[in-house]
């Protein structure tokens, strides 16, 4: 097939690129539905909002300590290398959940755990994933491929959370588990046959490696900075549809595991319209952009909050799915492309905990919130939270975010 070099496809050009779009593929699809899998399972040996969100605390607790160490790791190691053992330990996680699951000796302190397992190796894989973008397509097509990475992310919630669904009502959990964990070879499978000098290596006139100047560099630019602090109003409170679905379907509407997992398909067809137009935004990617994106979410979760049937709210999903993808691929992507490349794996990860990194507070307090308030009012407040947050931001820093800052520190792209 002929790929157009300009057009919303190019990063495809890349062979390296079409080999790990393929294996990503599958492996999101996996990923999904152990996230649908390892909630259901926690409401059916808890009955608890509080216990999950607790495990997804867990889960995302990781990336407070781990997503720094690995940007660095993305300045400084074979990134390559880097992801096969993150991989691996993925992998492994996920297949003993699954065992246990299967061999009915499961309890909450084994889930508990193997999240925080899970956790660690996705803290340390996000940031050197992310950054091993820029080697596989060049400079010129990251923004493309941050946005195809997010289509297929979200072609993975489309189908993912469905089969899952179908596969708890057959099977109960563990068969989700085990198909995770089997997702995750055909990753390192990809990884292995990956042709290096293909790769876009970088030479930089500096070898900064360390965290702290990662944190120095992003505190120089306001355009950056604000990015950040408006997807940690976002992901904190608003982007919690894995607690949300749950807690709705089960306590709002009184539905089984396939409805809750039909929950996260209808989200995920709002999520993949959203990626995919992304590719066509390219030319109106800014943080004035973004700032109006993450408002229209933020209402859509108040207005959410308020459906009255399973129906009309799976029917209002995909527009919390579709403004919740078009502001996270734009704020990644402008990150991306705006920072320099020498340091590009710092400054995500810094990004990357700042998305991921309120997580373990935002879940915890929406568990506890929805056992005493209810699902709905901690939906609702969540919204308004998410809301009110981004509204300062762009109050306070409207003058700091006309145009991005020229900081930079040498770096420049070679091919190998």
């Amino acid at each position: 097939m002929k790929i157009n070099e300009s057009g919303n496809w190019r990063a495809f050009r890349h062979r390296n690129y079409r080999i790990l779009f393929a294996a990503n593929a599958v492996s999101n699809i996996g990923t999904w539905a152990q996230r649908i899998a390892q909630d259901w399972l926690v409401l059916e040996l808890t009955n608890s909002g509080s216990y999950l969100g607790l495990v997804t605390a867990l889960q995302f607790a990781p990336f407070i300590f781990f997503s720094l160490h690995g940007g660095a790791l993305a300045d400084r190691f074979n990134k390559r290398k880097v992801l096969i053992w993150t991989n691996i330990a993925g992998g492994l996680s996920a297949g003993i959940l699954g065992l246990l699951v299967l061999t009915n000796v499961v309890n909450i302190l084994q889930v508990c755990i193997l999240a925080l397992v899970l956790g660690i190796s996705s803290a340390v894989d996000g940031p050197v994933r992310q950054a091993f973008t820029s080697e596989v397509v060049g400079e010129d097509d990251v923004s493309n491929a941050v946005s195809l990475n997010s289509a297929n992310f979200n072609a993975g919630r489309l189908i993912g959370p469905a089969i899952s669904g179908l596969l708890i009502a057959a099977f109960d959990t563990g068969p989700s588990f085990m198909l995770n964990a089997a997702s995750y070879v055909f990753v390192i499978a990809a990884l292995l046959v990956l042709k290096e000098e293909s790769f876009f290596y970088r030479t930089s006139t500096q070898a900064m490696t360390s965290v702290r100047e990662g944190l120095r560099y992003a505190k120089a630019r306001p355009d950056i900075y604000v990015v950040m602090l408006i997807v940690f109003f976002m992901s904190t409170f608003g982007l919690n549809f894995q607690i949300f679905n749950a807690l709705m379907a089960t306590q709002a509407f009184n539905r089984g595991p396939a409805s809750y997992g039909l929950l996260g398909t209808f989200m995920a067809i709002g999520s993949l319209s959203g990626a995919l137009l992304s590719t066509r935004l390219e030319r109106f990617r800014s943080v004035r952009f973004i700032i109006g994106a993450s408002i229209v979410f933020s209402i859509s979760v108040i207005t959410i909050s308020f459906m009255p049937t399973y129906t009309t709210y799976a029917i209002f999903l995909p527009l919390c799915g579709l403004s919740a993808l078009t502001t996270l691929v734009n704020a990644n992507s402008y990150v991306q492309v705006h920072s320099d490349p020498a340091i590009r794996g710092r400054v995500l990860g810094i990004y990357l905990l700042i998305f991921m990194g309120g997580a373990p507070f935002g879940s915890s307090l929406i568990g506890v919130f929805s056992d005493v308030f209810g699902i709905r009012a901690t939906v609702a407040g969540c919204g308004v939270i998410s809301l009110v947050g981004v509204l300062i931001i762009g109050a306070i820093f409207k003058e700091k975010v006309a145009t991005p800052s020229d900081t930079t520190i040498g770096g420049v792209l070679k091919t190998a």
